[in-house]
């Protein structure tokens, strides 16, 4: 690591403070923590809230599970296991410790200081022993696996009081199609600073294990277009190829409409691929993959609310192979070939529904119960909620994931910049073009553009 060995471990006095302060209120029920960085913070959240998780835990539980993972991820661990490596010399000379994870937070394998590595067994900060949040809450691995970029976590901003001596910074390495983690790169320290070049470092480590992540995809992208290709030949259906995140590779003329994406356009790239913003054609290409896991032969079929369309399309889902791992699938309209999926798939894989949207004002966190949220807005970088307590800039920063944590619970994506909260819609309005708007019921009466592709849709929504 750049400019560790220049660094020398002083003490931190990381058990004292406003943040321990914050701490204390927080685990006794007080809300606001003005004094915490909004990432602890939301963090804090979810383990008193979501996991609660005992803030006086000492030891992190066994791992009980072993996550399924594809050749690509061995890559992963072991490209990980290197760059671990070849810092453990120089993180040892400071008392530290680097540690890689599985999707999961177990522990894979660690390295460094032997006096530190003894004394992180007393936690059991140990192979085969998880560390994710739900099990042991905030901290540099657990919660690298919740965020984006490096997580650094110090002192008393871990949710445990027995890691407030530790101080740590992780980083997850996601899968590039799914975005979902495959695997944390972790450096700790007990009672020390860690040096001013960790997180770059981890940032660096991160984006260069992805490289070949990204070769490997888009050629997945190019494979799934000669599929589609061939299946084209042969059928006269509506087609398109979907990725296993659920997003368009590419689609013909028919099948474009349906998906509201650009008619016979490759998308081989995984960052340029066209996201549909159908929930239930990525639920059904997710449940599609995993089935396909199992039994190489598995099609299956079902039916989705598409674009343009009053009534529910039936749809069959083909998976598409490379060297025997599933990169996507072929979607029929108009046809129902294969294995029912069964109805209540979505209940069988519930999302994590939220009691209480997370806002920030300030420095702020913000507890929103969900009907003070009349909708929500995606601005440049931002997510933006129209609330009854003004306009707050949202915890997430990604639409797309705060309309999966809402759908299920009475929003709608209504454009592409917008979730409104179907509770607070007052009126339709039809401009001159045709075009809808939607009048919320909040102090402004602000209205809410509705895309044309979004339209049947939201009338559905509203019985209409």
């Amino acid at each position: 690591m750049r400019d560790v060995h220049r660094l020398e471990p002083g003490a931190a006095n990381l058990a004292g403070g406003t943040v321990l302060a914050a701490w204390e209120r927080f685990v006794q029920g007080e809300d606001q923590v003005p004094d915490v960085r909004p990432l602890v913070a939301i963090s804090w959240h979810r383990c008193r809230e979501q996991y609660r998780v005992d803030p006086h835990l000492t030891e992190a539980p066994v791992a009980v599970a072993e996550p399924s993972h594809t050749p690509e991820h061995d890559v992963v661990f072991a490209e990980l296991g290197f760059r671990a490596a070849s810092v453990a010399h120089e993180v040892g000379n400071l008392g530290g410790v680097v540690t890689v994870t599985d999707a999961t937070g177990r522990i894979l394998a660690e390295w460094g200081d032997q006096a530190t590595l003894a004394r992180a067994g007393d936690s059991n900060l140990a192979p085969w022993f998880c560390w994710s949040e739900c099990a042991v809450g905030t901290n540099g691995m657990g919660t690298a696996l919740e965020a984006h970029g490096p997580v650094p976590i110090r002192g008393a901003e871990h949710w445990c009081q027995t890691l407030h001596n530790w101080v740590g910074a992780g980083i997850a390495v996601r899968d590039v199609v799914t975005r979902e983690p495959i695997a944390v790169l972790n450096i700790c320290c007990w009672r020390s600073r860690l040096p001013a070049s960790t997180e770059s470092w981890l940032a660096n480590a991160a984006t260069m294990t992805q490289y070949p992540l990204k070769r490997r995809a888009r050629d997945s992208g190019a494979e799934l277009v000669a599929a589609y290709t061939q299946a084209r030949a042969r059928s006269g259906a509506a087609l398109a190829a979907v990725d296993a995140a659920g997003k368009v590779v590419i689609a013909d003329d028919m099948a474009s409409v349906l998906l509201g994406v650009p008619a016979r356009t490759p998308a081989i790239d995984p960052t340029l691929r066209w996201n549909p913003g159908l929930p239930e054609l990525i639920t059904a290409a997710r449940y599609a993959t995993r089935q396909a896991a199992h039994n190489p032969d598995w099609v299956g079929s079902t039916q989705i609310f598409a674009h343009l369309a009053d009534e529910p399309t039936s749809i069959s889902i083909r998976p598409v192979f490379s060297s025997g791992h599933v990169i996507g699938t072929l979607v029929s309209f108009g046809t129902s070939d294969g294995a029912q999926l069964p109805q209540a798939e979505a209940a069988a894989h519930p999302r994590a529904q939220p009691r209480r949207l997370v806002a920030m004002r300030d420095n702020r966190m913000v507890l929103l119960r969900l009907p003070e949220v009349s909708f929500a807005e995606s601005q440049g970088n931002d997510v933006w909620l129209s609330t009854d307590q003004g306009r707050l800039r949202a915890a997430s920063s990604s639409l797309d994931k705060l309309e999966g944590e809402l759908a299920d619970v009475g929003f709608l994506r209504v454009h592409r910049r917008y979730v409104a909260n179907l509770s607070r819609i007052r009126e339709m309005e039809r401009g001159p073009k045709g075009e809808l708007s939607l009048v919320m019921d909040d102090r402004a009466n602000e209205m809410v553009p509705v895309s044309r592709r979004n339209a049947p849709a939201v009338r559905r929504a509203l019985g209409i």
